[in-house]
């Protein structure tokens, strides 16, 4: 589903539309951090987390190339999409390596995982965030996609050029699933904090 087309859903907390949500149950919505952390005592209860998927290894010496879905941060659009990239499964590896240069042209991406939500609580999906960190430096556009989600909050360094948003599969980072607006909590709070 694209991330775009879920965002007139009502904060639980205030009722204001919202396209964030629990990432652990993915069914309650919330239109900021905090007021998921405010009902986190109410919510805990009925917080169910969606399964796992799960990820096939090859054989060694196989190569294969696999595409998951991942949320592009670009300056130039008014929120994140969702997009597809490719990935090499290389000689039985179980995690697959993203082939993402295209989404950076002359830039090369710096890579940070996050495995952190609110609360400092684990995420059962870690994400990884491709960005330029020279972005602010080579005059690159505010990124208006990352604005959008932290509802226009401003963030302590301001976010410049693309981001790419991928979801590994499980807390052992040993394969990709498909990323979608359940990822929006956990990194609204990220861009939000990021020095």
């Amino acid at each position: 589903m694209d991330a775009t087309t879920l965002i007139n859903q009502p904060c639980l907390a205030c009722g204001k539309t919202t396209a964030m949500w629990c990432g652990r149950c993915q069914n309650a919505w919330y239109c900021s951090p905090d007021h998921l952390q405010s009902d986190w005592p109410r919510h805990r209860g009925e917080c169910v987390a969606v399964p796992t998927p799960t990820h096939t290894t090859l054989p060694t010496g196989t190569t294969q190339t696999v595409t998951t879905s991942a949320l592009l941060f670009s300056p130039d659009d008014d929120g994140p999409r969702t997009v597809e990239v490719s990935c090499a499964v290389v000689d039985g590896s179980t995690c697959p390596a993203p082939i993402v240069q295209s989404y950076f042209p002359g830039s090369q991406p710096y890579a940070v995982i996050l495995t952190q939500g609110l609360n400092s609580e684990p995420l059962r999906y870690p994400l990884h965030i491709f960005y330029c960190p020279l972005s602010l430096s080579r005059g690159f556009p505010l990124n208006n996609a990352v604005k959008r989600i932290t509802g226009g909050a401003q963030a302590k360094k301001p976010w410049c050029g693309t981001v790419l948003v991928m979801r590994f599969n499980g807390s052992r980072r040993q394969g990709y699933s498909d990323a979608s607006s359940s990822d929006f909590t956990a990194l609204s709070a990220y861009f939000l904090t990021y020095k």
